[in-house]
């Protein structure tokens, strides 16, 4: 393959990224009717998904769904299984709520005491207490409070509609005591149609169609209905149904701002959504949406859809710690078995060593990208949607990282591992700008149902994102001091713009809105700018760069909080929190979620001695007895602060993203080989670095600008000698 053949493979592979995404991009969603319903009818089945449905084994329901909006539901409210009784209770407050019970298994279902025309939920105090210590703040009672009069039934239902001490004004033990007059009565109606587990699963759901036909039946008029799934009993978790039928709803797909995802509603949009119908106004305090209806295509391609999004996240759930450990493995194997095969402390074999590491370190930084681009064929509609995921992500892995390899045959050493993290950063960057499409349940992207994001860049891909938006950075950086060697306007102009590029798609609220991806990459492009413009390090400038973060955080998110143009989001969200003084449970959960991530499993607390050990490397190479390092930052000079920046962006990511831990920890497999491969290609290039020098230490202190002499000098004295006839003397690897 020629070069221009490479270059031209990377460049189709962005291409189709782009086109992907914006032909991806959902049909603007509709705003339901404006007039508030007359009646709202809400029918819950537990478990119900949408592999369960069909027009022979649902007939009700397939109607229902041909007639109205479908789409899947996320059922999260604290715990990753969210047992029925969970889902009731968040529909009650409108915010995440749980009974007592484990991720095991689900508890005793509440009791419920009918008492004359109402009923009493004698645990729901209990309840209520027992929720305090999730510092979700849920206001008990909102549902009910939404309709003058509302009428619960089945245990379920009670649940929903019981106010903070668990009194339930209206109740019927069991839907076959509905009838069209009852249905008439309150404004508001509930239903609990029970639950699906595993046993006699088809008969339970017959049973469930035939009552919810009986209710169809019903219905008076301008009733607006919706049927969904509140929590199931059985794990693992599943997206499950939600089929809204009414006035602004015909024949269309569920959106919900809080998503951002065609056909995709949370747990916690259900409450806003039955406010909205029935003309009240929704609380600040809650943090769903109302549901929208967008444009679908036929109903048996669309629940086709729906069930393959579900078989994704299963698939995402089975696989996902099996591919980071995977992915290590590999990465360890191949760089320990280079090192052994290139064994020894001549010249000859330090360069032969060092460019396998870089030619691996370019593959080993392509899987990512590879993984996400995976998502342009629809495997999840494919049998064994698994080995069509890896497969693809693997064949992408492998197209990228030889293409980059031919495509840079002449260029820099650095240019494959800069040309694979400029490419990185342009496919996830313009996804997250036009949907993030490509990041839904590939191996570092978004599962909504373990992760609860669905937009944006994900807890697991910030490491890889990071990094990579700044070796892009730093290597057009490199590129523009070495074709303008008299002037560092280029330089500077172009890790600019490259940072500008990273930090908005991230962290703008109508694009990603990613809190801790803001706070982390800011400072580091600051310093990263710095180095390029040779600007000397004081208290001051530290001081800025330490605060810059959090102020373009903060700048973003009274933008969403005032702008609705930027649409709904979570740090929008959090601004409004703060500023009516609701914001101190939501930092207590961020700072439990950041610890509680060193006990994820037995090898978490293993991460931070691994990213200490790397940074005392880095900085003091020579406490390890490490040669390739210095000879990198002698041959390369900039690469000191370069280096320094990929491994504080994670480790500020640690911090600043409730994640935690695992934002380094994600980010490893991909940052150790790539180090290693900078340092290898650098450091064993064969020739002066060929831009103006710069250090990051002199007799003055700190600083970033040095003298091109010195750096020369240094480079001249930490090179080792090698053969002057070496065919490698004047070039380390075959795209030196």
């Amino acid at each position: 393959m020629r070069p221009g053949v490479a270059r031209a493979v990377l460049f189709a592979c962005l291409l189709a990224a782009l086109a992907a995404v914006v032909s991806a991009s959902p049909a603007s969603a509709k705003d339901p009717a404006a007039t508030p319903a007359r009646h709202v009818v809400i029918v819950g089945l537990s478990g119900l998904r949408w592999s369960d449905v069909s027009e022979a084994a649902t007939p009700t329901l397939w109607r229902l769904a041909g007639e109205g909006s479908v789409g899947s539901l996320v059922d999260y409210a604290v715990l990753p299984l969210t047992c029925p009784a969970d889902g009731w209770l968040t529909l009650n407050s409108g915010t995440r709520a749980q009974s007592d019970h484990s991720n095991a298994g689900c508890g005793a279902f509440p009791a419920v005491v009918a008492s004359g025309a109402g009923a009493t939920v004698p645990g729901l105090t209990a309840l209520v207490s027992y929720n305090k210590q999730f510092h979700n703040n849920p206001d008990w009672g909102l549902l009910a409070s939404s309709a003058n009069c509302s009428l619960a039934v089945g245990p379920g239902a009670a649940l929903a509609l019981a106010d903070a001490a668990g009194h339930v004004g209206s109740y019927l033990p069991s839907p076959s005591d509905l009838t069209a007059a009852v249905l008439s009565r309150c404004p508001l109606t509930v239903v609990d149609l029970g639950d699906l587990g595993n046993t006699e699963r088809s008969s339970v759901l017959r049973s469930a169609d035939s009552e919810l036909a009986r209710i169809v039946a019903d219905l008076p008029p301008g009733t607006t209905l919706l049927v969904t799934a509140p929590g199931a009993t059985i794990k693992p978790p599943h997206l499950q149904v939600a089929v809204t039928d009414g006035s602004g709803y015909r024949a269309g797909l569920v959106d919900a701002s809080s998503t951002r995802q065609p056909g995709l509603a949370v747990l916690t949009d259900l409450t806003p959504t039955v406010l909205g119908w029935l003309g009240r106004g929704v609380p600040a305090g809650v943090v769903g949406s109302q549901m929208t209806r967008g444009t679908r295509g036929s109903l048996p391609a669309t629940i086709r859809s729906l069930a393959g999004r579900d078989a994704a996240e299963q698939v995402w759930r089975s696989t996902h710690n099996a591919f980071f450990w995977a992915y290590a493995l590999a990465d360890a194997v191949v760089l320990a078995a280079i090192g052994l095969a290139f064994w020894g402390a001549e010249p000859q074999r330090r360069r032969q060593r060092a460019r396998w590491w870089r030619v691996a370190g370019v593959f080993a930084v392509s899987v990512p990208v590879g993984t996400f681009l995976a998502n342009l064929v629809p495997w999840w509609l494919l049998a064994h949607p698994a080995a069509w995921l890896y497969g693809l992500a693997v064949a992408w892995s492998a197209v990228i990282g030889l293409a980059a390899l031919l495509g840079t045959r002449g260029m820099d050493p650095l240019a494959p591992l800069g040309a694979v993290c400029l490419l990185t950063l342009a496919v996830l960057g313009i996804d997250v700008m036009t949907g993030s499409r490509l990041q839904m349940e590939t191996p570092f992207g978004l599962s909504v149902l373990e992760a609860g994001r669905f937009y944006g860049i994900g807890n697991e891909a910030l490491g890889i994102y990071g990094i990579a938006a700044l070796f892009a950075a730093a290597w057009l950086g490199l590129a523009a001091l070495r074709l303008y060697p008299s002037s560092r306007r280029p330089a500077v102009l172009v890790v600019a713009a490259t940072a500008l590029f990273a930090v908005f798609a991230s962290g703008w609220p109508g694009f990603g809105g990613k809190v801790g991806g803001t706070i982390a990459m800011v400072p580091c492009f600051l310093l990263l700018v710095m180095a390029v413009a040779g600007i000397r390090l004081n208290w001051r400038r530290v001081l800025l760069v330490a605060v810059s973060g959090l102020v373009l955080f903060a700048v973003f998110a009274l933008i969403s909080y005032f702008t609705p143009v930027t649409g709904k989001s979570d740090i929008g969200r959090f601004a409004g929190d703060v500023l009516h003084g609701h914001a101190g449970g939501l930092l207590v959960r961020k700072i439990h979620s950041n610890i509680g991530s060193l006990s994820v499993n037995a090898f978490s607390p293993v991460i931070p001695i691994v990213v200490v050990l790397t940074g005392l490397m880095l900085w003091r190479p020579s406490w390890f007895r490490l040669r390739t390092v210095p000879l990198a930052y002698a041959a390369e000079p900039l690469l000191r602060p370069v280096m320094a920046v990929l491994w504080l962006m994670p480790v500020l990511g640690w911090f600043a993203d409730d994640s935690g831990v695992i934002v380094p920890a994600a980010a490893l497999p991909m940052a150790l080989p790539l180090g290693i491969a900078i340092a290898a290609a650098a450091g064993y290039q064969g020739r002066e670095a060929r831009y103006r020098g710069t250090n990051v230490a002199g007799p003055s202190g700190p600083r970033i600008a040095g003298s091109a002499a010195s750096a020369a000098s240094r480079s001249r004295s930490a090179r080792p000698p090698s053969p002057p006839s070496s065919p490698t003397s004047s070039r380390a690897t075959p795209g030196g």
